[in-house]
C-alpha cells in the first residue's frame, strides 16, 4: 500500500470533489440558444458582454441562461420552441415563431456571449430586467443576477432591488445601451466592479 504525504497541500492530488468544472459545454449547449427572439420581431434586442474572473480575466468557458417576459411584461407560458426530426431525434433549431423567453449561451474563446431576445416589459413597480444564471469554473453552485435595461432614472430607482443599491453597486446590474437595439452587460465574478448577485430562499 502506497502512503501519501499530507502535511503539505502541494502534495495532494485533487479528487473529483475538489474538481469544479468547466463541465458545461457537454449535452447543455444547444444550436441557437442564443436566438431567443424570432426572427426580425419589431422587438427585438441583442445583449451581449464577457464574463470575468476574479483576476478580470475572461472566462471561455462560462455558461449563461437567461429567462425574460415579453414587452408586455408577461411571463411566456408556451411549451416550446425547438422543433427535433421525428424520424432521427436530431435537432432541428427553434421555429421562430414562439417566444419562450428562455435561452442558453456558452462564452466563446474570448469570453464573449451573446443572445438575441426581446425587449422585457416591466412588471409590478419593478424596472424591465431579464434574470440571468451564471455557471462558471471554480463556482461550487450557480450565481442568479439580472440585466436591467436602462430606461429613465426614475424607473430605476422605483425597482425595489436597485432601489436599494449603493450606485456603483446599481450600476452593475444596468446594460449599457449601444447601437442598434444592443445592450452590452458584463458579468464580473470577483474582485473591483463585482456583479450584485442574488440569493433565493
Amino acid at each position: 500500500m502506497t502512503k501519501i504525504d499530507t502535511s503539505s497541500p502541494e502534495s495532494v492530488l485533487p479528487t473529483p470533489s475538489h474538481t469544479v468544472g468547466p463541465f458545461y459545454g457537454y449535452a447543455l449547449p444547444f444550436p441557437g440558444g442564443a436566438d431567443i427572439a424570432p426572427l426580425g420581431h419589431r422587438d427585438q434586442i441583442t445583449l451581449h458582454g464577457h464574463v470575468y474572473d476574479g483576476e478580470g480575466e475572461p472566462l471561455p468557458d462560462a455558461f449563461l441562461e437567461l429567462w425574460g417576459p415579453d414587452p408586455d411584461g408577461n411571463v411566456p407560458q408556451v411549451d416550446g420552441s425547438i422543433r427535433r426530426d421525428p424520424a432521427t431525434g436530431g435537432y432541428l433549431g427553434r421555429n421562430g415563431v414562439e417566444f419562450t423567453g428562455w435561452g442558453r449561451v456558452q462564452t466563446d474563446a474570448n469570453g464573449h456571449w451573446y443572445a438575441r431576445t426581446l425587449r422585457p416589459g416591466a412588471r409590478g413597480l419593478s424596472a424591465p430586467y431579464i434574470s440571468v444564471c451564471v455557471f462558471a469554473r471554480g463556482l461550487l453552485m450557480h450565481l442568479f443576477t439580472r440585466i436591467y435595461l436602462p430606461v429613465d432614472e426614475a424607473a430605476l430607482a422605483a425597482d425595489p432591488l436597485l432601489g436599494r443599491l449603493e450606485e456603483d453597486r446599481r450600476n452593475t446590474l444596468i446594460a449599457v445601451a449601444e447601437d442598434n437595439g444592443t445592450h452590452r452587460f458584463d458579468i464580473r465574478l470577483q474582485g473591483e466592479g463585482e456583479t450584485v448577485f442574488l440569493e433565493f430562499q
